[in-house]
């Protein structure tokens, strides 16, 4: 999956569907306990290496101490007849698979293969994909984690679980999107103007986009907790609701409040303290901090066009079963292609952040030669080849990485 054509005997059709006929409840739970068992030594290794475990920083602060999961959900179109595939709530056929990122290592943690008309936000999926999630991430026994989640999955039953998974180990901060309604709308007409402040792109400069007359227009923020009435909601829930003028894309979805003002709403709902915010993160309970993080999770797409380019963007059978099995290794590829950037690459900035097809041109594809001598192999790497010295640097780290026990 990772390597992409670069192997020249790649298997059989036939040999692949035993593979992935194989693969049963058993079995998978096996493969993900061996996930989870190396997952923990790879960040023990990341913690070792030059800059140590990498932390996410959203408006030049940087988020120590705090393990990130991204969960979003993706269609994968299909025309054949294949178990499970239904018309989706964008007007596509196929699956909509949820999974769960590990934002700080761009770790695929789980994966749950649903069917085309699950609704997005069904809280009982998102509570198995968390739940596996958890399962994977070798957190310390005091952690701190954050989850994020789009508005598309919004409701009560899955604020109040992302309430509950808080524990005397372990402290959960969530942000979410959160649908408008018209009490949203009637609380937000209450706000003075004095309250709105400037929203703050993810390197902390001002958010602004040039209006119809050439002016620049900021986009603002500001907090709605104390307006809105949140009876009944978690303890603790605060509101961001977040401006912007609306593009004439967006002008047939807009709202009669939305006409009337002439902005463009949405609403973040979040458990981070105004106060006190993300422990050891200054200045993070902000209402302009907390929409910048909760933009930031918009990095999930990347992440899941990633895992498509290897793997995850073809289910290959008409069994749900096999394609269950399709996923898990879809999930192993995109792991794999993780460590292999955060263990060997770096210090590569052109390779570490690059797309699958260019990893595969650049580093698996070689232009090299295998040769055999006195029971021993080397490789000759053409000389000329841009990054046949990032290449022996990735292989030297490789053999020199502990083995697994």
């Amino acid at each position: 999956m990772i390597g992409g054509g670069c192997s020249r005997s790649p298997v059989s059709d036939s040999t692949l569907r035993r593979t992935l006929e194989a693969i049963d409840g058993p079995v998978t739970a096996r493969v993900e306990r061996a996930r989870a068992a190396i997952r923990c030594v790879v960040w023990t290794l990341l913690a070792l290496r030059p800059g140590g475990f990498p932390w996410i920083s959203v408006c030049g602060r940087r988020l120590t101490g705090w393990y990130v999961l991204d969960l979003d959900a993706t269609i994968l179109p299909c025309t054949g007849k294949k178990e499970g595939a239904a018309g989706t709530y964008k007007g596509t056929f196929g699956h909509m698979p949820l999974g769960a990122w590990v934002a700080n290592t761009r770790e695929c943690a789980a994966m749950l293969l649903r069917s085309g008309n699950a609704a997005p936000n069904d809280v009982a999926d998102h509570k198995t994909v968390l739940a596996a999630a958890l399962r994977q991430l070798p957190l310390p026994l005091w952690s701190k984690l954050l989850v994020r989640i789009d508005g598309a999955a919004f409701s009560h039953g899955l604020l109040e679980h992302l309430q509950s998974l808080t524990t005397s180990r372990r402290r959960v901060r969530w942000v979410t999107g959160w649908a408008i309604n018209t009490a949203d709308e009637q609380a937000i007409a209450l706000l003075p103007e004095s309250v709105w402040t400037p929203a703050l792109r993810q390197d902390g400069q001002i958010h602004q986009i040039k209006g119809p007359d050439g002016e620049w227009i900021s986009y603002q923020v500001a907090e709605l907790t104390g307006v809105r009435d949140l009876t009944g909601w978690p303890e603790g829930m605060r509101l961001i609701v977040r401006r912007v003028k609306p593009s004439r894309r967006d002008a047939k979805k807009l709202t009669a409040f939305e006409k009337r003002t002439g902005w463009r709403y949405q609403i973040v709902a979040t458990n981070i303290p105004a106060h006190h915010g993300l422990s050891g993160v200054p200045g993070s309970g902000q209402v302009w901090f907390v929409d910048a993080l909760y933009r930031d999770h918009a990095e999930v797409e990347d992440r899941v066009k990633a895992a498509k380019r290897v793997g995850l963007g073809l289910l290959p059978s008409k069994s749900w079963q096999l394609n269950a099995a399709w996923l898990l290794a879809a999930t192993l590829a995109a792991d794999l292609d993780a460590w292999t950037r955060l263990l060997l690459l770096h210090d590569e900035p052109e390779l570490a952040g690059a797309e699958p097809e260019t990893i595969r041109m650049k580093l698996y594809h070689l232009p090299a030669r295998l040769t055999a001598h006195a029971r021993r192999r080397t490789v000759h790497l053409d000389r000329t080849w841009p990054w046949a010295a990032a290449f022996t640097t990735a292989w030297q780290r490789a053999t020199e990485l502990p083995a697994l026990t």
